[in-house]
């Protein structure tokens, strides 16, 4: 397993470090970009795409890194993503997708379990399979896995959580939803860090589903149950976001949200102040090596079954500069 790791040098001020996955609501939408002849050797030379939920920016800017090795490589590429980041609506789009017989499909799979079959006959298709971000209970039929480390961005938001906050106290992680790889990772290494510390007392991880309102009202409702939280943990864009606002409205100060992702939502929260530390992964990087995988695996090249990317750790201090250059895309 390759480890590429691009952690910001403000960032080892701490900068603690915010963590965690991405998505959004209902059909699916697409988008398409052509590339110049080369590549692979046969006359196959189309990507499909899929997302984990369309719109959001951390795969916006995975697509774009696709689109750009796509057409160094001679592939032309296709995008679609569910409305929501819902493994019920993801499966006819890869079952559609597995229809259409493309060279190479990456995928981001929304959910371990529910997307194990539908993935298995896109590979027994002939298709070669990519999983980015996300992955599946037994991903043995991939040709290559491609994601953040996530266990360490869990890691990193606790140590930016226990920076700010020395002496300890509550600290809660709001998350999506269970059975999503990336996220799961990343309240792994978060609780296992926050319970290894005995100055601290962890809550617990709550699921708000996607949804930035469920999640300030969980986050309201764990202020009133518990007001001396002094740490917040969101794994996600829309987890961060919500939280922020849960914080808002329930009119708590001097708590420290780390968020996992850089959309610009998230910024503008961390320009405000309202969150502290974003842990930014790299989606580009993702979605380059994705394709350089695939390429392999058509050619007959040498194909890396697991790749680690890193992240950038980002706060005010780094904005304008390289933390600002980890900042999500909103289109290519």
């Amino acid at each position: 397993m390759r480890t590429r790791t691009a952690l910001s040098s403000t960032a080892a001020g701490i900068a603690a470090a915010l963590t965690l996955a991405a998505c959004s609501t209902g059909a699916p939408t697409s988008s398409g970009s052509s590339g110049d002849a080369g590549g692979g050797s046969n006359d196959n030379k189309t990507i499909a795409f899929v997302q984990g939920v369309a719109g959001d920016q951390f795969y916006i800017t995975m697509q774009c890194g696709i689109e750009a090795k796509a057409k160094e490589l001679g592939y032309t590429v296709t995008t679609q993503g569910p409305q929501k980041f819902d493994p019920t609506l993801q499966k006819p789009i890869v079952d559609s997708v597995t229809a259409s017989k493309p060279a190479v499909l990456l995928v981001a799979p929304t959910d371990v379990q529910a997307m194990q079959a539908p993935l298995d006959q896109a590979a027994k298709a002939g298709i070669k399979v990519v999983l980015v971000d996300t992955t599946v209970n037994d991903p043995a039929f991939a040709v290559s896995q491609i994601s953040s480390d996530n266990v360490g961005g869990g890691k990193a938001a606790f140590d930016a959580i226990k920076q700010a906050k020395p002496d300890g106290g509550k600290v809660l992680v709001i998350s999506t939803d269970p059975g999503v790889s990336t996220v799961d990772a990343r309240v792994n290494g978060f609780e296992e860090a926050a319970k290894g510390d005995s100055a601290f007392q962890y809550l617990g991880v709550q699921y708000s589903n996607n949804d930035p309102a469920k999640a300030a009202n969980l986050v309201s409702a764990a202020l009133q149950k518990d007001p001396d939280i002094v740490g917040i943990f969101a794994t996600n864009l829309f987890s961060a976001e919500g939280s922020a606002t849960g914080v808002r409205q329930a009119g708590a100060k001097g708590i420290t949200i780390v968020g996992f992702d850089a959309g610009p939502n998230q910024v503008k929260a961390l320009e405000d102040g309202t969150v502290q530390a974003l842990v930014a992964q790299q989606p580009g990087v993702i979605g380059e090596d994705g394709v350089e995988q695939a390429n392999a695996a058509l050619t007959g090249g040498s194909v890396e079954k697991k790749i680690q990317t890193g992240f950038t750790i980002i706060t005010k201090d780094n904005l304008d500069g390289e933390g600002g250059q980890a900042v999500y895309k909103s289109s290519c």
